[in-house]
Parts: structure tokens; C-alpha cells; sequence
């Protein structure tokens, strides 16, 4: 049975010692609290006061909770008063050398029965272990910053850790309210191994001034629901933290993916910290503010481009994208003529069409009168020639080059002259459906995001032959319907794909290495990042077969050694299981 630990040692209380102290006294357990100096001792404390002080502010916490909270902890700059504490949980900051000489001076210091835990992210705890006496009862815990807010604690062992310690660590943290992940020793843990090489490839993106910095952030919180985009996580890390996080793990994985992007180094050099320091990849009202004070709201193509007019809009394609384009532009206003291969496509549309509106309503996000003034404006045909007349067509049918580059061709021939010729691909490469016209200058890519009712992004990708008119015009139509559109150049994967599928891929090799389970590593990543899928309930849903097909084209695009699919990813789909569409793929449905 795991001990009840009723006074745990904290030494350092700096942001994460401190956020531990305020997780451990919220529980009840009297907190022995460690300082370098009085200075720093002082700080501490009101980093544990002002997030108590805000939590009352919020209705989160009583006015006599939190003084009783501050009655259980115990601080001082006494190492030697942790020496009566069953468990000990080191916080000093993430440097292998400072944090050696802490645990050899507990290891001194503590009973052989003593637990001491590390709370690094990064470090090598079997090292860290093995530089004290007791190296089967040191263990690693990873909170996650702010620790009274975020949910996971992830428990690290080492090859040597005693079965018991990992036992009694895990009923602390679950009674503490936090949900416990074990991993084994390996740079990154489960969590930082994989969001560091996508926070990375973020920078860059920046960096190659691929993106600006708010579509990015834009383009990840609108396209996959993440809290922050990756940009401003990082500036809420700590730019510092993550040079040296991604430096650790680039040393063990030589994963150019994972080696810090200059511009990283650039601002920490620069000590251009993140928010700790009020300027980062963004610039914040003070030191420790959350409020950005440079962001460019008004996203857009370049100067000189006048949008052309659209008030009827083409679109290709009968399945569950194009019916949801085709809804969502009729919904804010455009006619919109819809071509479909046969009466029954259409028919089939016009119901998915009819369905969606009738739920907008019961929802109270559309009246009945909008529902059917959307409904008349809309007409399906089977056709080609009946777009002839329109502004704009996009086209949304299957992710093929060759049947793209059809369409493309047959467009060209029956549109009128001045219509913008939009592709709806997520990977293949714009400029190919452009050069099967013969005015690749009106051809642009506009990627809705499913379903394009609810998803609020679009991806606008001009190619180099794209005119600013066409680019202005893709913007304002976004813009109309309601959504946010980001600006990117025509290269595989875009914004969302480049950033996303690597991450997946790197998900899979991790679980193939057999380093932790599938809801291991779902768990971690949805409780510690705030994601609102796993990586692998995302794939499943995604689909197996185009999850492999995008990082394919990802991998052929950059060559990036890091980018080649995982073998299993590729097994999987040759054994037909794709996902939740089949029933199965990396779960059974």
C-alpha cells in the first residue's frame, strides 16, 4: 500500500517550486519550503501569494482556504529542514550541475528511506540518480507550468528506480488532483519530446519568413483548437527553457528537428526571455504580463491588391468539404452553384445542406428565415458549363494531382474570364492545378478546414504566379463568410499540415520504440498541452490513409530525414486499418 506523504521538502522556489508548494499545501500536506537567499525566498512566496490572491479573485478558492493554505507552508533558507521529510521534491533550475550538487546534499542530509524527486523536463534522471547513494529511490517528476493549473505530473523512472517509490509517487499526485503519467528515462519524457520539435519547426517557419508570427499562432488555435498558438507558448515558457529542453534532446535523438532553431538562440542571447522578460517572439506590457501590446491584427495579402468582386460563387465537389463550403457561402449572402457528378450527389448535398441549416436552427444560431433564404440560394447542377458565370469557384474534390489538374483544364475552358480559380488541398502543390490553366495568375488556394461550418480557418496560398487581385479577392470572400484566413506561400502542408503531421508522425515512432502506450501518450498530451485530442484519437479520426499520404508529401517536399512516415504508420494502412472509418487503427471501434 503507498504512503501517505503529510510533509513533503520543496527546494527552490522559483516559478515551478513555487506552483508545486501552492499544488501540495492546497491538499492539506504541510510543505517545508527551501530558498537560496532571503531575497530569492521572498519572491517565491509571492509568486505562491499572487496565484493564491487571484484563484480567491476568481471564486476558485475561499479567503480561509488560502490562509490556511499559507499556515502549512513552512519556508526558510535552511537546506537541513527538509531532513525530517519522507519525500523531498528538487526545483532548482533546469542545470544538470546545480541540480547534482542539490541531490548530493540531500542524499547527506535525508534518511536512505527518503524519496527525492527531480523536477526536470529535460535531464537525464538516471544521472542525476546515480550522483547520489540511493539511486533506486530517486525519481523523476515533470509538473507542468502553472502547476496549480496544468492536470499532469509525469513520473520518470530510471532503469534502477524501486517499484515502490514509483507506486507511492503516483498516489501523491492523484491525490493531489493532478493525473499521473509514468515514463521511462529518455530526453523530452513524453510530453517536451514531442511538442518541442513542433514548437521548433514554428520558429522556423517564422524564421524562413514562410508566415508571420500571428498567423502562425492563428492558423494552430483556429486549425486544431490548441489553447496557444505555438509562438506564444513558447513566450509563456520561457525562450531560455526551451533552447536548453530542445538542446537535451537534439543530444540524445541528433534529430535535426530537434536541434534549436537559430533564431531561438537569437533572442535568448538577446535576453529576449518570453513573457518572464517582456519581449519574446512577441512584445508584453511588463515582465510576467500577459498582455501583448505589438500584435497586427489585421491580417491580409501585400499592398496593391483590390479584392475583385464576388456575388456568386462555383463550387466542385459533392462530399462532406463541399457541402459545407457550399453552406457556408450561402449562409453569409453569396449565390452559389454547385457541380456534382449525377442527380443523386446533388441530391444527397442539398440534404447534407438542409440537415446542417435545420440544426442551426434548433441551436439558435440561425433563424428560419435565414435557413431558407440559404437554401434558395443555391443550385446544383450536373453541368460544368453552369458555373460559367461565376466570381469565384473552388473546387473540393478528391486529393488527387491528376484529377485535380483535370478539373483545372475543364474549368479553364468554360469559366469566364476575371473568375478566381480556387483548390481546396491540404498538401499537393498549388502552382501544379495553376499550370493546367491557361491563367495560372487567377489560380490561388483557399483551405477550408472540415467541417468549413464550424472551422473558422482558411489557409490563402498564392503560388509565385498568382496575381494580388486574386490574393486580395480569396481574403475578402474568408473574411464574408465569417472566417480567419492566414496568408502562406505554396509549399506542402501549408501552415496547420507542416506543423501538425510531423508531430503525429514523431507520435507513432515514439509508440513503436515502445517507449509508452497509446493512451499513455494520448493522456499526456491532451492533460499536459491542453490539446483537445491525443495524437492518435486525432489520426484515427483524421485518417490513417491521409495522415500517411500528407507526411509523404511532407518528406518529399523538404527531404528532412526527421519527416520520413513511420514504418508502422505505413503497416497499418497496408493492412486496411485506417481509422475510425474502418473501425480500426490505432484503436478498436
Amino acid at each position: 500500500m503507498a504512503q501517505d506523504f503529510t510533509r513533503i521538502g520543496v527546494v527552490g522556489l522559483g516559478t515551478m517550486g513555487a506552483g508545486i508548494t501552492e499544488v501540495l499545501a492546497r491538499a492539506g500536506i504541510d510543505v517545508v519550503g527551501v530558498e537560496l537567499n532571503g531575497e530569492t525566498l521572498a519572491r517565491g512566496l509571492g509568486h505562491v501569494r499572487h496565484s493564491t490572491d487571484r484563484a480567491v479573485s476568481r471564486g476558485k478558492l475561499t479567503e480561509a482556504d488560502r490562509d490556511a493554505l499559507f499556515t502549512r507552508i513552512h519556508a526558510g533558507t535552511d537546506l537541513s529542514a527538509v531532513a525530517d521529510c519522507r519525500l523531498v521534491i528538487e526545483a532548482v533550475p533546469e542545470r544538470i550541475e546545480d541540480k547534482r550538487a542539490v541531490l548530493a546534499v540531500l542524499d547527506a542530509l535525508c534518511p536512505s528511506g527518503t524519496i527525492i524527486a527531480t523536477n526536470t523536463s529535460s535531464l537525464s534522471v538516471t544521472e542525476l540518480a546515480t550522483g547520489t547513494s540511493r539511486s533506486s529511490r530517486v525519481v523523476g517528476t515533470h509538473w507542468f507550468n502553472p502547476a496549480p493549473i496544468m492536470g499532469l505530473v509525469e513520473i520518470v523512472r530510471t532503469v534502477v528506480t524501486d517499484a515502490t517509490v514509483l507506486e507511492d509517487v503516483e498516489a501523491l499526485v492523484t491525490k493531489v488532483g493532478k493525473t499521473a503519467v509514468i515514463a521511462a528515462d529518455r530526453a523530452g519524457f513524453i510530453v517536451n519530446a514531442l511538442l518541442f520539435g513542433y514548437l521548433n519547426s514554428a520558429v522556423r517557419m517564422l524564421e524562413a519568413h514562410y508566415a508571420t508570427r500571428e498567423d502562425i499562432d492563428a492558423a494552430m488555435r483556429l486549425g486544431c483548437a490548441h489553447p496557444m498558438g505555438p509562438l506564444a507558448l513558447l513566450d509563456l515558457i520561457g525562450l531560455d527553457s526551451a533552447y536548453e529542453i530542445l538542446d537535451s534532446i537534439y543530444h540524445t535523438s541528433r534529430d535535426h528537428l530537434h536541434a534549436p532553431a537559430p533564431m531561438l538562440k537569437q533572442l535568448v542571447t538577446a535576453g529576449m526571455l518570453g513573457r518572464k522578460t517582456g519581449r519574446g517572439f512577441y512584445t508584453y506590457a511588463a515582465p510576467d504580463a500577459s498582455e501583448i501590446v505589438d500584435a497586427v491584427t489585421a491580417a491580409g495579402p501585400a499592398a496593391g491588391g483590390q479584392a475583385r468582386p464576388v456575388r456568386t460563387t462555383g463550387v466542385v465537389g459533392s462530399g462532406t468539404m463541399a457541402a459545407g463550403i457550399v453552406e457556408v457561402c450561402a449562409r453569409y449572402g453569396y449565390d452559389v452553384v454547385f457541380h456534382a457528378r449525377g442527380e443523386e450527389k446533388i441530391a444527397a448535398v442539398r440534404k447534407k445542406l438542409e440537415r446542417s441549416l435545420e440544426r442551426g436552427v434548433e441551436k439558435g444560431k440561425i433563424s428560419s428565415d435565414d435557413r431558407a433564404a440559404a437554401l434558395a440560394r443555391v443550385r446544383g447542377t450536373t453541368d460544368l458549363s453552369a458555373l460559367a458565370g461565376c466570381d469565384l469557384i473552388v473546387e473540393a474534390v478528391v486529393e488527387d494531382l491528376a484529377v485535380k489538374r483535370a478539373l483545372f483544364a475543364a474549368l479553364d475552358a468554360v469559366v469566364r474570364p476575371g473568375a478566381v480559380l480556387a483548390t481546396t488541398t491540404s498538401s499537393l502543390p498549388v502552382i501544379e492545378c495553376a499550370t493546367a490553366t491557361a491563367r495560372p495568375q487567377d489560380v490561388v488556394g483557399m483551405h477550408w478546414f472540415n467541417p468549413a461550418q464550424v472551422m473558422r480557418l482558411v489557409e490563402i496560398v498564392p503560388t509565385v504566379l498568382t496575381a494580388d487581385d486574386v490574393t486580395a479577392t480569396a481574403f475578402e470572400v474568408a473574411r464574408a463568410a465569417g472566417k480567419h484566413p492566414v496568408l502562406c506561400g505554396d509549399r506542402a502542408g501549408f501552415i496547420v499540415n507542416a506543423l501538425l503531421f510531423p508531430y503525429l508522425n514523431d507520435a507513432v515512432k515514439m509508440l513503436e520504440a515502445h517507449y509508452a502506450d497509446v493512451e499513455t501518450i494520448d493522456t499526456a498530451m491532451k492533460v499536459g498541452c491542453g490539446h483537445p485530442m491525443g495524437p492518435f484519437g486525432l489520426a484515427d479520426v483524421v485518417g490513417l490513409d491521409v495522415t500517411l499520404a500528407i507526411q509523404r508529401a511532407l518528406y518529399l517536399e523538404f527531404r528532412e530525414p526527421g519527416y520520413a512516415p513511420a514504418p508502422l504508420l505505413e503497416h497499418l494502412v497496408r493492412a486496411g486499418y485506417l481509422g475510425r472509418k474502418t473501425r480500426r487503427g490505432f484503436r478498436v471501434y
